[in-house]
């Protein structure tokens, strides 16, 4: 059940006084289809599902994995029984739900994550994880109400999502006390180049700084690049950087799902890279307000909107000392088709074969290494394992950070123009451009992020491509003790 939402007073003005009016808040009138338990390792509990179906699930067991630098959850691993069928759950971190014993179910979180998180319990969890339940075959949230929030290709550019510790603008620092998990969906892209857009029908209740009465004891936290709406679940949701927010964007207003919001951008709290920062708030199962985990809601919702073939996933990132090694996934990518081929390019130029790839790091840098996936039908796809390293010897400069878009990320044309952006983090800028389709290198200077919300802080270079085809782009820059950072960009030019 959700609480009833608190009472809030509006002022009706009448001749020369202003009359105080009591109204209350919209009442949730939609239930949604997840069903949540939190559950202390060795809990049982009985679930209704949303189609009526009964569920017993127990926490069996909970493994979690933390580095050597920042003694960050890297990996949380749940043992679970679901009607008496047992599965290990991931938490997060890009996995989707699994199907078992007639059930749906994930794990949004484990208690570790609260232990040392810069945002305190954002997710609201008192207990040792969080299971989320829906019958087998049911969307993850009612296909109807849920809309993908922003108009940009799947993985265009670097994310942070499902609560991988914030690394693009340079966070993952040694000893530094308090780790930002990214409880909700960071979607790099261009600065004031792509829009935004509702992912649900709702109640602007705050835009601009501006806020509705009322909503003191609720998710909502007022800024100027700030938009929160509420649906009818009952859910807040928070959409931040913006560039711009549209004009009719204003507390009180209804908007519909799909409608623009604004512009992504990196105003506010961003860190100085571009990207539109989506999180979902409800009430969890200890009375509190938590983030409800919406990577499963933009992943469905892309698949039905844009209807990709196949998508690579090789996300999160990882963080190494120098002389450690790194295992790289690939086996989360997807395809309609299936039959799945998974093949390696790594910075040396050397290649390997399978999902899974193991390789050890001796000097300091942010590379991106490449997955190419294949499917049986021919399909092709590509994403880049971001891989950050540092020397324990001399950590001091830390390896620089990169950060590179391009736009338009759809329906590109031998020659149309095409923007790129890049950005350098911890130090002074200074990149170059391989754009993958024998052209010369070109060289650009961003601001190296000195004044965080600089309108001129990336450094900007437009492209066209004279063929179609899959262009694997790279940009690079090398700072101090030869230390490079290397950001890769997926375009594909149609036919």
């Amino acid at each position: 059940m959700v609480p009833r939402t608190p009472m809030c007073m509006f002022l009706i003005l009448a001749g020369p006084l202003a009359v105080p009016v009591l109204a209350e808040l919209p009442e949730p009138t939609r239930t949604p289809l997840v069903r949540t338990v939190d559950l202390d390792v060795g809990e049982v509990r009985r679930v209704e599902l949303c189609d009526g179906s009964p569920a017993t699930v127990k926490l069996v067991d909970l493994r979690e994995t933390r580095d050597a630098i920042r003694d960050a959850v890297r990996t949380a691993t749940v043992t679970v029984e679901v009607n008496r069928e047992r599965v290990e759950l991931v938490a997060a971190t890009y996995h989707l739900p699994t199907t078992i014993a007639g059930v749906r179910i994930d794990c949004a979180v484990t208690r570790g994550y609260t232990a040392n998180s810069s945002k305190k319990n954002v997710w609201g969890l008192e207990k040792d994880a969080r299971l989320r339940l829906w019958p087998a075959g049911s969307p993850m949230i009612d296909p109807a109400t849920f809309s993908y929030p922003v108009k940009l290709k799947w993985f265009s550019s670097d994310t942070q999502m499902a609560n991988v510790p914030c690394f693009v603008d340079g966070g993952e620092v040694p000893r530094r006390g308090g780790i930002y998990y990214h409880y909700g969906l960071d979607f790099g892209g261009a600065e004031g180049m792509v829009d935004v857009l509702a992912a649900t029908a709702g109640l602007v209740v705050s835009a601009a700084g501006k806020t509705l009465p009322g909503y003191e004891d609720t998710p909502v936290a007022p800024r100027y690049d700030v938009v929160y709406v509420l649906d009818d679940r009952g859910w807040f949701y928070r959409y931040s950087h913006m560039h711009t927010i549209d004009k009719g964007i204003v507390p009180g207003k209804m908007i519909r799902r799909g409608q623009k919001i604004g512009v992504l951008g990196k105003e506010g709290g961003s860190g100085g890279w571009s990207h539109l920062h989506f999180d979902v708030k409800s009430r969890q199962p200890s009375g509190r307000w938590g983030t409800q985990a919406a990577y499963g809601f933009a992943w469905e919702a892309y698949q039905r909107e844009y209807r990709p073939e196949i998508i690579a996933v090789a996300r999160p990132h990882r963080l190494l000392w120098a002389g450690e090694s790194a295992t790289f996934d690939g086996s989360r990518s997807w395809s309609s088709a299936g039959g799945l081929q998974f093949e390696w390019t790594l910075s040396d130029d050397s290649r390997a074969l399978g999902a899974k790839l193991t390789r050890q790091y001796d000097k300091p840098g942010s590379y991106s290494e490449i997955l190419k996936v294949t499917d049986s039908a021919g399909h092709v796809d590509f994403d880049f394992q971001v891989v950050q390293v540092i020397d324990r010897q001399q950590p001091e400069p830390l390896p620089p950070t990169i950060h590179a878009v391009y736009s338009p990320t759809f329906g590109i044309r031998p020659g149309d123009p095409v923007t790129f952006k890049v950005r350098t983090f911890r130090t002074a800028g200074g990149e170059t451009w391989d754009f993958g389709d024998g052209t010369p290198p070109v060289s650009v200077k961003s601001d190296g992020n000195a004044r965080v919300h600089a309108e001129d802080g990336y450094a900007v270079t437009t492209h066209c491509f004279k063929k179609p085809g899959s262009y694997l782009v790279r940009v690079e820059h090398t700072g101090a003790r030869e230390a490079k950072a290397t950001a890769r960009l997926h375009v594909l030019v149609e036919e």
